[in-house]
């Protein structure tokens, strides 16, 4: 397969879907991985490949032809690390020289956040793989602050006053565009993503109360409560320890820190808790 040199997976998804559209209207051809053709943006230069992380004959071939992988992580399965290593695999087969991977922030072997882990073993992975990579580690997405309220308007978790640097999904996509149009001073690069702040969640559900006009709150759980509070959502253990490591990782302080990256990546500033959730916007929606 000839064609685009540059491939997007995940471009059904949040972030793989902005990055897609980014790149389509700066007019370049790109070629989108996707499980479901149906679900495909239709986008001016854009080809569709049908090829999931699991499936590295399909992958193979879809990515014949690519010089330029923007590879969004995987779903959370208990599989995630195998399929990213038989992904990678996969892209190594096909010829494709550099890989855009978007990891997490602290990503490390000791992290406290469970998925942090999984995310520097895929780094070290990549690191040891024929082709070249870019490792962008996302703080948590400033996006998702509203979903870590309940209905009743509570922020519940064992983060005491620990602070970290949410990052904004435009601003990653802004940045892995960035990156992708002239991918090869990164190479070997690792870009720490985050917000222009740091934020304790207690200042999160202030900033979410002049946004939506109502009180949230942030309440402070034991680690038993954490577990106990997430019980009813019959997950599996490996899902609720992730769950819960979010906020000790926090705790820990290993998500704060701001980075100038996204700025220097950009040329724009980092998007803050007010300005992506303004004061009364949400109670006008």
């Amino acid at each position: 397969m000839t064609g685009p040199a540059i491939a997007v997976t995940g471009a059904t998804g949040r972030l793989g879907g902005r990055v897609a559209r980014r790149l389509a209207a700066a007019g370049v051809p790109q070629r989108l991985l996707v499980r479901d053709p149906g679900r495909a943006p239709e986008l001016p230069g854009a080809e569709i490949a049908v090829a999931t992380y699991d499936q590295p004959d399909a992958a193979r071939a879809a990515l014949r032809g690519v010089r330029t992988l923007f590879m969004v992580s995987g779903k959370e399965t208990p599989d995630r690390l195998a399929d990213h290593t038989a992904f990678v695999d996969a892209a190594a087969a096909a010829g494709v020289e550099r890989i855009v991977y978007t990891s997490f922030y602290g990503a490390a072997p000791d992290a406290t956040f469970t998925h942090a882990r999984l995310h520097w073993a895929t780094e070290e992975y990549l690191r040891a793989a024929p082709p070249a990579v870019v490792a962008l580690r996302d703080n948590l997405y400033l996006d998702f602050a509203t979903s870590l309220m309940g209905d009743d308007g509570v922020i519940r978790g064992p983060a005491g006053q620990g602070r970290f640097s949410p990052v904004a999904q435009d601003d990653i996509a802004d940045a892995a565009v960035a990156i992708l149009l002239d991918p090869a001073p990164h190479e070997g690069r690792v870009y720490d993503l985050t917000g222009p702040e740091e934020l304790t969640l207690t200042e999160v559900a202030a900033g979410l109360t002049a946004h939506l006009g109502r009180e949230v709150r942030y309440v402070e759980e034991t680690l038993e409560e954490a577990y106990a509070s997430r019980a009813h959502y019959g997950a599996p253990d490996w899902e609720v320890e992730a769950w819960v490591s979010t906020y000790t990782a926090i705790a820990a302080g290993e998500m704060a820190g701001v980075s100038p990256a996204v700025p220097i990546l950009t040329g724009h500033p980092a998007t803050s808790l007010e300005q992506l959730f303004p004061p009364g916007a949400g109670a006008r929606a």
